[in-house]
């Protein structure tokens, strides 16, 4: 605030509203992969903004969700790629007995109660439908 910076303040205090949110809706404090997941719904709501704004040729607004989704990537943990994803997945099939493309639920759940908040579940998912030959 002291430092003038009304994009890094107006991101801040958004998450923090939509945080506050998530608890009242919760009952309770919500734990950091909650809070984690929150964060990781506002900025993917700001690539879909991003998106849009793009097909639409507004390149002032683009830099603008660019700022503010700079700003929140400082405050989530680093991204799992898809080397680190890749002998997960096959691990996590592996003990499911997974086979083919119909048991890509199991996968997907048992993936993401181990990796968390940690990886992108869209990129879980393509890797897994790979691997499952889907």
């Amino acid at each position: 605030m002291r430092a003038g910076d009304k994009l890094r303040l107006g991101a801040i205090r958004r998450a923090r509203s939509a945080i506050k949110n998530a608890e009242i809706e919760a009952r309770g404090p919500l734990g950091e992969d909650a809070a984690v997941k929150v964060l990781r719904g506002i900025v993917k709501q700001h690539k879909e903004s991003i998106e849009q704004f793009r097909s639409g040729g507004r390149t002032d607004l683009v830099e603008q969700e660019e700022r503010e989704m700079s700003v929140l990537d400082a405050y989530l943990p680093a991204q799992m790629d898809a080397a680190a994803l890749e002998p997960i997945v096959a691990e996590v099939i592996a003990s499911e007995g997974a086979t083919g493309p119909s048991d890509m639920g199991r996968v997907m759940k048992a993936v993401m109660t181990r990796v968390g908040a940690t990886a992108d579940g869209k990129e879980v998912r393509v890797i897994a439908q790979r691997m499952l030959g889907g």
